[in-house]
């Protein structure tokens, strides 16, 4: 038989096998029994890759208790995300944010949640509880599923939806593949590169902080150490300790401007299962793992707008005039370069005996990003920044910023029935996890630069002020350990059956978060020139070499805020929880599921500082009232209640019911600061924070026809109490943030679902796709709105349209598929106006991709994928302006697997 009818065999029995109806199934085999025996000249295949695998998953969601959507490791390749963060915006009301964060619904990511196969782990990003999605990789993905009706076997904590990572298990057989692939972004041809410090805070100043209680002036080293006149003076004896110090730090960050590295990445994986013939068991095992490295390069835009602005702004930066006008209090051109570099690994181990089975597995994922960025500032409104235009003059920065995020998970699964005791199911895990983030490089410089009056660069200079250069060190770490059980009994009556489902939840969550922050000052009150323009600015980073650090009063300060200021905090929470369910499928037309979970939850925030050196410090940090401030400590019921009619094999009706909550994460509930990621604006935590209390409402109706066709319609609706809403504050040249509780918001909305053949155009061609529509409300009491432009407006977060449209092909002799994906999200609120200025919104992002796939024999694939074809930019604007924009750039990239 020749190579391609064996092919075209193949792919036959394999589109049938995953795809076809249950009669088409049984069709399918007699069929290929027939094959066997005769050779074929042509099979047409009827089903197709991806078809099969949404079937499967549609199925799957259909036999679901309450709402709940399911992603396929088939549909993960097929639309080619590269981690878990980008293939969920694939899923109905789903919006990625930052690459990292999932917003459900046009809700914010606090009113997500995610669990790695049931259990809670922790998150290794500095300002939030929440994982950020994208560190978890594709390849280690089996299936997720993302319930956005609440159920009583979910955690409480359920605002627009839970998401359980499901990983890969122990293969039934022999497995092993390998995956190469190099990519390119239009956007990163070159870029600024440096050489990073990966050493964290040197020891010399981590022994100067315990020894001068962190005051590193002249006058307290003098006391500290009892220097007497001698040789020298005593001032000059502590300035000469002071530059020891100061040249302990790592101080040669010199960019580079050269072309950057492609993208590549290598993945690889190995398992196989084996019968042991003491028990008769199986013994499985799968070894996975993976590398990847990409650059990037962005243009950035951030603004500070006046208060008081006019249509001639808007006007002005749509035509790209130059900035003349009162429109900002500052203006900021930036150029930053990132590198992503990512590891994981992943050994699972299970056996199985029977109606038994215990795996174990242990993941590690490490994902570092080196950021530098050279920024731009001046001051079109005349504030105390210049212009180049008009000054001559302007202010430079640049900053380096190298992150290290580790995620290491052990977890334990077991699942058992016992089927000499009515059936009785038990399900149960146990996992320990940790999650570290270390930024042994954060840095920012900071020059005064002159230009001649053709706006040619002249020189910079250093001005007679503090700060001229902060260098901090930051580490995180927080811990998790989790377990729960599950137990169900089956029963059987005349015209019912029924499923009783009863469990337990526990969590133990602790983090400690440092950040240590020195300063290097130009202590002779004078600006002192560091380039005559001679030289690039790029080697501006050079200037602190310990030459120029003896002959100019330059000197080191630890900048750590003073009592009862903090920027370091310690934080615990613990969740016990019990829950009972129920599930009853009356004379096959009518579904009835739900229940109640009681949950008790505590958790305690505490700012702290490195300056605590005696019981005076422990009494001002650890004072009761304050850690009474920190704290939340509630416990409440929360009932589930689900209705579905089943209209035979086509359709079924679904009605929902659930209590929910969303509450504070750790770091909001102290007053510490720190800089939000998301949105680069330095951020105020905030006593008092209450937990938001939420009922919500679902109603879907979903529809099943023949060769797997499907399309569902719902609604839904949520009543939240005391929503945490950002707000912002302006000052005259940057923003800052806070939190507050409003006092009602509600969510309402429909959304649509379908994957439909379209055969009468072409065979192997169909769609699929998603759009959601809604509105959302919130209302901050004026006594706590400040100067809120809008006590009354949109949540934060929230859009009013996502759209997800997939097109996808594949050819029905199963050599070739290809997939057009596109996904767009109505504008959002970044966070609240304040002083008559309007809500800073996200501007729609229209990302179209392209994924074509060619498989060359029953081994190998290649995978061609295009993403961002349409080149679009990242935008925010503010009353019709843009303030803060950054460029994508197109990204190609192209991988060969093989499996053995």
């Amino acid at each position: 038989m020749s190579k391609q009818h064996k092919l075209n065999r193949l792919a036959w029995a394999v589109g049938f096998g995953l795809f076809a109806q249950s009669n088409a199934l049984m069709a399918a085999e007699e069929d290929v029994q027939t094959a066997e025996n005769q050779e074929i000249e042509e099979v047409v295949a009827v089903g197709t890759r991806l078809q099969g695998s949404a079937a499967a998953v549609i199925e799957e969601r259909k036999n679901q208790a309450f709402v709940a959507d399911i992603l396929g490791a088939e549909q993960l390749s097929r639309t080619g995300d590269s981690d878990a963060a980008s293939a969920l915006r694939r899923v109905t009301g789903l919006t990625l944010v930052d690459g990292k964060f999932i917003y459900v619904r046009g809700l914010g990511e606090r009113y997500s949640s995610a669990r790695l196969n049931g259990a809670y782990i922790p998150s290794p990003d500095l300002t939030r509880n929440v994982i950020p999605l994208d560190i978890f990789p594709a390849s280690i993905i089996e299936s997720m599923a993302v319930q956005k009706a609440y159920s009583p076997n979910m955690p409480a904590a359920f605002g627009g939806g839970n998401i359980d990572i499901r990983t890969k298990s122990v293969p039934d057989e022999f497995v092993a593949g390998i995956e190469v692939g190099v990519g390119y972004n239009t956007a990163a041809d070159e870029g600024y590169t440096y050489s990073r410090n990966e050493d964290g805070t040197p020891q010399a100043l981590q022994d100067a902080i315990v020894r001068y209680h962190g005051d590193f002036t002249i006058g307290n080293i003098v006391d500290r150490d009892n220097l007497v006149d001698g040789d020298t003076t005593r001032a000059q004896q502590a300035t000469a300790i002071n530059n020891a110090l100061l040249q302990s730090l790592p101080r040669n960050y010199v960019l580079k401007d050269e072309s950057l590295d492609p993208e590549y990445d290598i993945k690889a994986h190995w398992g196989d299962n084996f019968e042991e013939s003491i028990f008769g068991g199986n013994i499985g095992f799968m070894l996975s793992g993976s590398y990847s490295t990409e650059w990037d390069f962005e243009e950035r835009f951030s603004s500070v707008i006046a208060q008081d602005v006019d249509d001639s702004c808007s006007r002005t930066l749509n035509n790209e005039e130059e900035i003349t006008t009162s429109c900002f209090n500052t203006v900021k051109d930036s150029r930053v370069t990132i590198e992503n570099e990512r590891y994981n690994g992943t050994l699972s181990l299970g056996y199985r005996l029977g109606t038994h089975s215990i795996s174990a597995q242990q993941l590690y994922i490490i994902d570092n990003e080196d950021e530098s960025e050279i920024a731009i500032s001046q001051s079109p409104a005349g504030s105390s920044t210049f212009t180049i235009a008009g000054d001559g003059i302007a202010n430079r920065n640049h900053e380096f910023n190298y992150e290290e995020r580790q995620l290491n998970v052990t977890q334990f699964i077991g699942q058992h029935t016992f089927l000499d005791y009515w059936g009785l199911g038990a399900d149960w895990q146990y996992t320990e996890s940790k999650a570290t983030t270390d930024i042994p490089t954060n840095v920012d410089f900071e020059f005064r630069d002159s230009y001649d009056t053709s706006g040619k660069y002249a020189g910079s200079a250093i001005t007679g002020d503090d700060n001229r250069v902060i260098m901090s060190y930051t580490d995180m770490e927080e811990r998790v350990k989790s377990y729960s059980g599950n137990v169900t009994l089956p029963l059987t009556f005349e015209s019912a059956e029924v499923e009783l489902k009863g469990g337990y939840d526990f969590s133990d969550r602790a983090r400690i978060f440092n950040t240590s922050s020195f300063a290097i000052n130009n202590s002779a009150g004078a600006s002192i020139d560091i380039n005559d323009g001679s030289q690039s600015p790029l080697s501006n980073g050079s200037y602190l070499n310990d030459t120029f650090i003896g002959e100019n009063a330059i000197l080191v300060d630890f900048n750590e805020p003073t009592a009862p200021d903090a920027d370091d905090y310690i934080a615990a929470q613990k969740i016990d929880a019990g829950y009972a369910q129920f599930d009853v499928l009356y004379d096959q037309w009518l579904r009835i599921s739900g229940g109640i979970r009681y949950e008790q939850f505590r958790q305690t925030s505490i700012g702290t500082s490195s300056l605590i050196f005696d019981a005076d410090d422990l009494n001002t940090y650890y004072d009761p009232e304050k850690i009474e401030a920190g704290s939340i400590n509630e416990d409440d019921w929360y009932p589930a209640l689900s209705l579905t009619y089943l209209g035979g094999e086509t359709y079924q009706v679904r009605a929902g019911y659930g209590e929910t909550v969303v509450r504070p994460d750790f770091r909001e509930i102290v007053p510490v600061t720190y800089f939000d990621p998301l949105t680069d604006i330095r951020t105020f935590g905030r006593t008092g924070l209450k937990s938001s209390p939420i009922k919500n409402f679902d109603l879907r109706y979903e529809h099943y026809g023949e060769a797997g066709n499907s399309f569902s319609v719902a609604a839904f609706y949520k009543d939240i109490e005391a929503p945490i809403e950002t707000i912002l504050r302006i000052g005259d040249e940057d923003y800052s943030a806070t939190f507050v509780n409003g006092e009602t918001a509600e969510v309402y909305g429909i959304e649509a679902e379908w994957l439909q053949d379209l055969t009468f155009v072409t065979d192997g061609l169909f769609t699929s796709g998603n759009i959601t529509l809604s509105d959302s409300e919130a209302t901050i009491d004026p006594a706590l709105a400040g100067t809120l432009t809008n006590p009354t407006k949109r949540m934060t977060g929230h859009s009013e349209y996502v759209v997800n449209l997939q097109l996808s092909y594949d050819s029905l002799d199963g050599m070739h598929s290809a997939s057009m994906v596109y996904n767009v999200f109505g504008e959002r609120i970044l966070a609240a106006g304040v002083a008559g200025r309007d809500d800073a919104y996200e501007q729609p992002f229209h990302s179209l991709d392209l994924v074509y796939t060619f498989y060359p024999d029953f081994n190998s694939k290649v995978k061609l994928k295009v993403q961002n074809i349409l080149n679009e930019d990242q935008e925010v604007t503010q009353s019709d302006i843009v303030v803060r924009s950054k460029d994508e750039g197109v990204g190609l990239s192209l991988s060969y697997s093989y499996e053995f």
